[in-house]
C-alpha cells in the first residue's frame, strides 16, 4: 500500500454535496462504498469507519455541484487503478486519473490553489461591466459579505476572477466566472456570481463592488445572497510536483457518460421551451379575463 491521488469528476445534481452525510447520497459516501465493495476498505468495520489509512479529499462542494479535478487521495493498493475504481461507482461519478502521492501527502492542505467556473445564465449581459466587476474582486480582500463564515482570518483571500462569454450558438446567453484562490469561505463563489451578475446586466453599479468588499457587515436586503450551486464546476486543484496520468479507459467512460448526460440536458431543454412556448399569451389573458 503506498498513498495515491485520484482526480474525480462528477456531476453534482443527484447529490447531497461531496462529504459524507447519513442517509443522503453524497459523492464521498460513493467513493468509500466503492472501496469497502473492492475491499480496499473492511464493508463492516467494527467502528463504523470506512475511511482508508490517510483519506482525504480536495474540498467539500456543496449540493448540486459539479466537479472535474476534485481530489482524494489515501493509502491504496497498486491494483486500484481509476478503471477499477469507476467498477463499483454509479455512473454519475467517474475516477479518471492517479498519481503516486509521496508519504504523508494529504489532498487538502497540500493543495495551494483551488480553481472554480461559474455558468452565469445573463442575457442581455454586458461583457464589459462584468469583467470591470471581476478585476475589482480579484487582489487580497476580507470578503466577509460574501460568505457565511465567521468574520476572522480565514475571510481573507487572495483572489483572482475572470470573466469570458462561451463560443456556440447559446453562448451569448452566458458568461462563465473562473475564480481561483488558495482557498474559499464557504459559498463565496456563488455569492461573488451573484454581485457580478448585477453588474453585468446593470442591476447595479461598480460602487456595488466597493460596498460588498468594505468594512461594514451588509445585511437583509444590503446583503449578497448566493445564486444557485448547479451552474458551479470545482474545475481544478493544483498540488507542485504531483504528476496525475490518465487512465485512457476510465477517459473513455467519462466522455461517454457525460455526453449522454449533455444530450439528455438538450433534450430536457427544449421539451421544457415548447411547453412555455405553447402557452399562447392569448390563451393565458382570456383565461384570466374569464375568472
Amino acid at each position: 500500500m503506498s498513498r495515491r491521488a485520484f482526480r474525480v469528476a462528477y456531476d453534482g445534481r443527484p447529490f447531497y454535496g461531496f462529504q459524507r452525510q447519513p442517509d443522503v447520497p453524497t459523492v464521498e459516501g460513493a467513493l468509500l462504498a466503492a472501496l469497502a465493495r473492492l475491499g480496499v476498505v473492511d464493508r463492516d468495520p467494527p467502528d463504523g469507519d470506512r475511511t482508508p489509512p490517510g483519506y482525504a479529499a480536495a474540498g467539500r462542494t456543496d449540493r448540486g455541484v459539479s466537479a472535474v479535478r476534485q481530489t482524494v487521495a489515501f493509502d491504496a493498493p497498486d491494483w486500484l487503478a481509476p478503471s477499477a475504481f469507476n467498477s463499483e461507482l454509479p455512473g454519475g461519478v467517474r475516477v479518471w486519473a492517479a498519481a503516486d502521492a509521496p508519504d504523508g501527502f494529504h489532498a487538502t492542505h497540500d493543495a495551494v490553489r483551488r480553481t472554480y467556473r461559474y455558468h452565469l445564465h445573463a442575457p442581455g449581459a454586458d461583457l464589459g461591466r462584468a469583467r470591470a466587476a471581476a478585476a475589482r474582486l480579484s487582489g487580497e480582500h476580507d470578503v466577509h459579505n460574501l460568505t457565511t463564515d465567521d468574520r476572522g482570518p480565514k475571510t481573507r483571500r487572495d483572489l483572482a476572477l475572470a470573466v469570458d462569454r462561451p463560443d456556440g450558438p447559446a453562448g451569448g446567453e452566458f458568461l462563465v466566472l473562473t475564480v481561483a484562490s488558495d482557498g474559499f469561505p464557504r459559498e463565496f463563489v456563488r455569492r461573488a456570481a451573484t454581485v457580478v451578475r448585477g453588474v453585468a446586466v446593470g442591476d447595479t453599479d461598480l460602487d456595488r463592488v466597493d460596498e460588498v468588499l468594505g468594512d461594514a457587515r451588509l445585511s437583509g436586503p444590503r446583503g449578497v445572497t448566493p445564486a444557485a450551486p448547479g451552474p458551479l464546476v470545482l474545475a481544478d486543484v493544483t498540488y507542485p510536483g504531483v504528476d496525475f496520468a490518465p487512465d485512457p479507459d476510465a477517459v473513455a467512460t467519462l466522455v461517454e457518460v457525460f455526453e449522454e448526460r449533455r444530450t439528455e440536458a438538450l433534450a430536457r431543454g427544449r421539451v421544457l421551451g415548447d411547453v412555455v412556448d405553447g402557452v399562447d399569451g392569448a390563451d393565458v389573458a382570456d383565461a384570466v379575463a374569464s375568472e
